[in-house]
């Protein structure tokens, strides 16, 4: 990974990873720079901000967009059922209107 090279000076197929424990590296994952290349692409599939978001170029709106349509995909139908069933709940409280229907 040429993240890791670049800001530790090692690759992580070298023999230093080879010995290296999980809590040391995953230190050193969440220590990457947003410079590196892995860094920028988590902070491109992160960003929320719209006014960054419309100054993207193709390619960092094209990795979000397959970031975003990858995380859709994984939800379960079960799971979607219960946010939606929360989100409708949250609305009828919002409108004061009972789970009956009525206000």
């Amino acid at each position: 990974m040429s993240s890791f090279l670049s800001q530790y000076g090692f690759r992580i197929y070298s023999n230093d990873f080879k010995d290296m424990k999980w809590t040391e590296f995953s230190a050193l994952l969440s220590g990457l720079s947003p410079d590196t290349p892995l860094g920028t692409v988590v902070r491109i599939r992160s960003e929320d901000d719209p006014d960054v978001i419309k100054n993207f170029t193709a390619d960092q709106r094209r990795i979000r967009s397959e970031w975003r349509k990858r995380q859709a995909s994984e939800v379960s139908e079960d799971e979607m059922k219960v946010f939606l069933d929360e989100m409708l709940k949250a609305f009828k409280d919002m409108a004061g209107v009972e789970n009956d229907g009525s206000k």
